[in-house]
């Protein structure tokens, strides 16, 4: 009996055996792999910047001083003139002009800009004025002076009469008198004869000088009108003189 049932008995060990193992690797459960950890990089910050100056207004030639200050910022650069310049700092500027000045602070974050004008006072244009007849007449037309008892043209009146005739040629519709004057030493009537030499004395000078006649008019004063009022050499020097008067 025992040789009979043997195979059968061998070939149902094999079986429960594959089942087992079947069994037992189903019932195994499977190891999850693990994921690696990722932390993502900060994002990129945008930059700040400032800009400054101590005075916004100055005159043509003067300076003035900007300063700025940024943050983030990895270029920073100021137009127009100055370049680039460090993250913090001061520099001077002399516009010619009024201008505008602007800071740029940038990063891989972006741009950040800040600006400021200073504007610049041109110099006020200069007056450009005609001098009327009478500033004109003040300035060029000169009396011509005399020696003591003396109707004769001097050097230093040749220079005077000269001045004189150069302003009426440049108004040639100007009339002129010629008024002759003394100092107060001797009598009336000397005096007035005197001063009438010496009216036609500037006037003859000024005809050779080409002034015309027509335009000329002599006469004497004597010592009536005297300039200067003491009694004094210097005084009666500048008393001594030929005088002229526009014709209005």
């Amino acid at each position: 009996m025992t040789q009979l049932y043997r195979p059968f008995d061998r070939s149902l060990l094999v079986a429960v055996s594959v089942l087992a193992l079947l069994f037992a690797g189903c019932s195994k459960k499977p190891v999850a792999a693990k994921t690696p950890s990722y932390t993502p990089p900060p994002a990129a910050v945008k930059p700040t910047a400032t800009l400054t100056a101590d005075r916004t207004s100055i005159n043509k030639g003067e300076s003035v001083k900007l300063s700025w200050s940024t943050s983030d910022a990895t270029n920073v650069s100021i137009a127009p003139e100055v370049g680039a310049v460090t993250p913090q700092g001061s520099t001077s500027v002399s516009p010619t002009a009024s201008t505008t000045y602007t800071l740029t602070a940038s990063s891989a974050g972006g741009n950040a800009d800040a600006t400021v004008r200073i504007s610049v006072n041109a110099p006020p244009v200069a007056e450009t004025r005609t001098p009327g007849f009478d500033e004109l007449w003040n300035k060029e037309v000169r009396d011509a002076y005399f020696d003591y008892d003396s109707a004769e043209i001097r050097p230093d009146a040749r220079q005077a009469l000269q001045s004189t005739a150069d302003f009426l040629k440049n108004y040639p519709q100007a009339r002129v008198t010629i008024e002759g004057h003394c100092d107060e030493r001797g009598s009336t009537e000397y005096n007035l004869a005197l001063g009438d030499r010496r009216a036609n004395a500037v006037k003859q000078y000024l005809v050779s000088l080409g002034i015309p006649a027509d335009r000329l008019t002599s006469t004497s004063w004597g010592k009536e009108k005297p300039f200067c009022m003491q009694s004094t050499e210097t005084c009666w020097q500048q008393n001594r003189r030929g005088h002229f008067a526009p014709n209005k």
